[in-house]
């Protein structure tokens, strides 16, 4: 499909924006201090068109980028001006239970008026993001997030480093976001797809590039369902980290980098095109639904001279390697959604059928237990310091990209074949009855959720806990 066919299907014009920003920070003996207040703003501001009302961090969708060193003592003061309460998860970050924004798991949430004070080191280089964890299908899809990124000592040498974070807006004809949220198509299908996209909340169609320049490209998406599947007319992007976790460059497989929600990648890109020209970035993940999400233009005039330099890959961060000779299996089964083999599941321990399921807003399950709340008895004890491998099944019809806090995994095998590059990741993208292996090191005491990140089948059911002891 070209631009203006999906245009013509979507309220506002697609694209994408400028950089997003950097707060005012305060470094003091490696302690790096920000200040996020939750807050009433505006989003899509850009469309031509009046902006909408938006949850935001500080005025903005998304909130401030968080920058800091590896290795700094990270806090943030969270004030909530909002009307209802909410926390803040750092996705992906490896911090104590404590910190990990999870309400009535972690911590209880922060009320109207309140405030909440979040610590930790930064103990991982990468590319992460923080939203909110209460009612998260509504707060993130109303604007609750903002990225944060720890920088190597030494990173890739590149002439820009820029972030795009990755969303879509489910968008009335009045203009506002739709308040059909928590409905029971969106929950038991693919959740809730948006009829309008944006680039770190922008709408422009295009992203202006220097012939010859290599670009640092962070990509972080922070829609509640659709899943980025972005080719690069023209270009030959390398795959330097995923989830902030480092890994041998590479092209992406079939030149398509696929990001689904909650997910990140970290990009080299090298402006090979010539002054004047526009090479299209096209989302090609769902067949029937292909568009144009923006064009790399190129400025005119002499580029830059470009780098030749091989690229190398990033150092590691300090993530302890599974011993997988001495390590535990459990075996994990995803179900639920139409079209899908759950028939029956447990339900505040009651034995309950699909109808009876749906009626109470549910539809998935994990080894047949269907999550009500976050006060949950865990589905996993493990023992602090053991390797423990997770041997997952997909036996649903939909896509699910699975989440665990606190921890990072190494992806062994799909379908019985080993992955190429053994990555590491905290969100795992499953496709519809897909096996997978990951293994991982129980280093992180606490209750950790474990869930899918299509928000919709988290509160439709599939979440679990997962207690380190």
């Amino acid at each position: 499909m070209d631009r203006r066919s999906f245009l013509f299907r979507s309220i506002a014009p697609l694209a994408l924006a400028a950089p997003v920003g950097c707060t005012t920070a305060v470094r003091t003996r490696g302690v790096r201090e920000f200040k996020l207040v939750a807050m009433a703003g505006q989003a899509l501001t850009d469309t031509g068109k009046p902006a909408i009302p938006a949850w935001t961090y500080g005025g903005s969708v998304p909130g401030p980028q968080l920058r800091v060193r590896q290795g700094d003592r990270v806090r943030v003061e969270v004030t909530n001006r909002l009307q209802v309460p909410t926390t803040v998860h750092w996705h992906g970050v490896r911090l104590p239970n404590a910190m990990d924004g999870v309400p009535h798991l972690t911590q209880a949430p922060i009320e109207p008026g309140a405030r909440f004070v979040y610590e930790f080191d930064a103990v991982d280089a990468g590319t992460y993001w923080y939203h909110s964890h209460f009612q998260s299908s509504e707060q993130l899809d109303r604007g609750l997030y903002g990225t944060l990124v720890v920088e190597e000592p030494r990173p890739v040498p590149v002439d820009r480093d820029v972030t795009w974070v990755l969303d879509d807006w489910r968008i009335t004809a009045a203009g506002l976001v739709s308040e059909s949220f928590g409905n029971t198509h969106d929950m038991a299908h693919a959740g809730r797809i948006g009829n309008t996209l944006t680039v770190n909340g922008s709408v422009q169609d295009r992203f202006a590039v220097c012939a010859g320049e290599r670009l640092r490209l962070r990509l972080v998406n922070a829609a509640n369902a659709r899943i980025f599947g972005l080719r690069f007319q023209g270009h030959r992007p390398m795959v330097i980290a995923i989830d902030g976790q480092p890994v041998q460059p590479h092209e992406p497989e079939g030149g398509r980098i696929v990001v689904a929600p909650g997910m990140r990648c970290d990009l080299v890109i090298d402006a090979v095109g010539r002054p004047g020209e526009r090479h299209e970035v096209q989302d090609v993940f769902y067949p029937r639904e292909q568009y144009v999400l923006m064009d790399l233009a190129y400025a005119s005039g002499a580029g830059a001279a470009g780098r030749t330099q091989p690229l190398a890959a990033l150092a590691g961060n300090p993530l302890p390697e599974p011993d997988l000779k001495d390590a535990t299996s459990h075996e994990i089964v995803f179900g639920g959604g139409m079209m899908g083999n759950l028939h029956q599941a447990l339900l505040d321990g009651k034995p309950t059928d699909m109808r009876g399921l749906l009626r109470q807003g549910k539809a998935w399950a994990i080894n047949g237990h269907v999550s009500a709340s976050h006060h949950m008895d865990p589905m996993l004890r493990l023992r602090l310091g053991r390797t423990y491998v997770l041997r997952m099944h997909n036996d649903t019809a939909w896509h699910h990209p699975i989440h665990l806090h606190g921890h990072a995994f190494r992806v062994l095998r799909r379908n019985g074949q080993p992955t190429r590059h053994r990555e590491w990741q905290d969100t795992m993208l499953m496709s519809p009855r897909e096996a997978v292996e990951v293994a991982f090191v129980a280093d992180n005491p606490g209750s950790w959720m474990f869930h899918c990140h299509i928000l919709e089948h988290q509160e439709g059911g599939m979440m679990g806990v997962v207690e380190v002891a």
